[in-house]
């Protein structure tokens, strides 16, 4: 049912042409799609997230041997498919072969049934797939050197307001910053903490947030940022306890692996 309704937005996708103007605004980020409830970086876990209403879709992505641009995490399908091949050096006509569903079903002891094979999938169909819709937006991690074209390819594919970068790569960012200064960008920090200089060099660079690992993130870092008028993010969190820690210091942006546990903990604060 899920690759059904994943073909029928895939074939709707040219009603949606117009610039959107409804995009949610919660923070949950729906890190490489609702992967916690299916196959990583799939369509499956795009439409899931989507389903759920988050506001952004986080996917990493490489190019191929034969220049195309696809939605894997990592420089192999080692850890997702159950062949490995190097990205960077296979034709997609080869790695489409691999099914990315084959860790996940293992992982958690599904059946073929429950837990169809999918395919890698290619950033135009992710594209096309989110201007289907003008709720939620994608955040593209590029693992390459590959700015350049992916920016070329959301212009071709005028998808422009479905889209926005995050990185801890300084000059990937910069460079998506200098090609496209509309499009958000988020930074990603790792676990030490250098605030007042990510913020000079973020606010230089016109970056929208500052992500940062959660377990350093503090009561101080957090109005330090919302002081500097930048955006307070955090990666990849899935415990309970520990989201609502960081929604109770008031951070906006939250990657995690299940979205829909952080957005019921939201949706309780309003009740």
């Amino acid at each position: 049912m899920k690759y059904i309704q994943t073909i029928i937005l895939l074939l709707l996708a040219p009603l949606v042409t117009a610039a959107p103007n409804s995009f949610l605004n919660n923070g949950v980020t729906a890190h490489r799609g609702d992967s916690g409830s299916y196959p990583q970086n799939t369509l499956p876990a795009f439409e899931s997230a989507l389903a759920l209403g988050v506001d952004w879709i986080e996917i990493d992505i490489f190019m191929t041997l034969d220049n195309q641009i696809v939605v894997c995490h990592d420089t192999t399908t080692e850890k997702v498919g159950e062949r490995a091949l190097r990205i960077s050096e296979t034709d997609y006509a080869e790695l489409k072969a691999i099914d990315v569903a084959h860790a996940f079903r293992t992982r958690n002891k599904l059946t073929i049934e429950e837990c169809p094979p999918a395919r890698i999938p290619l950033l135009s169909e992710v594209l096309t797939l989110m201007k289907t819709q003008d709720k939620t937006r994608v955040s593209i991690q590029p693992k390459q050197a590959i700015v350049d074209e992916a920016i070329d390819l959301i212009n071709a594919m005028d998808a422009q307001a479905w889209v926005g970068f995050n990185d801890g790569d300084l000059a990937k960012m910069a460079r998506v910053k200098e090609l496209a200064p509309t499009i958000p960008v988020f930074w990603d920090r790792g676990p030490t903490l250098s605030i007042n200089n990510d913020i000079a060099i973020a606010k230089e660079h016109g970056f929208e947030a500052l992500i940062h690992q959660f377990t350093t993130i503090t009561q101080e870092s957090v109005q330090t940022l919302h002081d500097a008028g930048l955006e307070s993010g955090a990666w990849t969190v899935n415990d309970p306890a520990e989201l609502t820690r960081l929604l109770d210091l008031g951070v906006y942006r939250i990657y995690t692996d299940y979205p829909d546990i952080l957005l019921e903990l939201k949706k309780a604060r309003k009740e």
